[in-house]
């Protein structure tokens, strides 16, 4: 297909430790706006605001949650409790403090049990509730981990499509965001992740 052709296209770069797609303006050629795949430490990422998978407490736990408290510091879960929890699909935001994100947002996404109880529709609002905070707070790029996938058992790969498929819906009605990234801390959400975002690219460039 050629660029002109298509009403929006998706480009993809993937070299050894990163897959960048680019959701682009096809007619007009601007980028809108470009979601990235690392496996990285969330903690350590350089943007405006990072995704905490909170329990509703929004007190700390274990998993990313933990970890982002940690690297925050104590201040980080004094503003917490002044928030009175967060409940399931919903989500919060408070300063970084001692991260390198400005904001942290939090989000509490659904346990799994057997996916009758409406688990993914809750872990779509998760998406859609953390974007829109994003947006009112003026939040130009932002990292998310793999919401629900860990103690709360969402299987990975439904987990991954509704992560991938809620944002790209999200992009294409609202702007203000220009960077995404799915921040996984394994293999196997990584390649999963990967395989999600290559279903409907219509271009990919392989840097090796």
């Amino acid at each position: 297909k050629s660029l002109s052709s298509l009403e929006s296209c998706c480009l993809l770069k993937i070299n050894s430790n990163k897959i960048i797609s680019l959701y682009v303006n096809a007619i007009n050629l601007i980028i809108m706006t470009e979601i990235e795949l690392v496996k990285a430490d969330i903690t350590k990422l350089n943007v405006d605001a990072i995704v905490n998978a909170a329990n509703t407490s929004l007190l700390g736990g274990g998993g990313v949650d933990g970890a982002i408290h940690r690297a925050a510091g104590p201040e980080l879960l004094n503003e917490c409790r002044s928030l009175n929890g967060c409940t399931v699909g919903e989500a919060k935001i408070t300063k970084g403090y001692n991260l390198p994100s400005k904001y942290v947002i939090h989000t509490v996404g659904p346990i799994w049990r057997g996916g009758a109880q409406e688990e993914r529709e809750i872990l779509k609002r998760a998406y859609i509730h953390s974007l829109t905070l994003a947006l009112e707070n003026k939040v130009r790029t932002i990292a998310f981990p793999n919401i629900s996938t860990g103690v709360y058992r969402f299987p990975k790969n439904i987990a991954a499509d509704i992560a991938i498929s809620t944002v790209k819906e999200f992009t294409r009605i609202n702007s203000g965001i220009d960077k995404i990234i799915f921040c996984t801390f394994d293999d196997e959400n990584y390649q999963i992740y990967k395989e999600e975002l290559k279903k409907d690219i219509d271009n990919i460039v392989l840097n090796r």
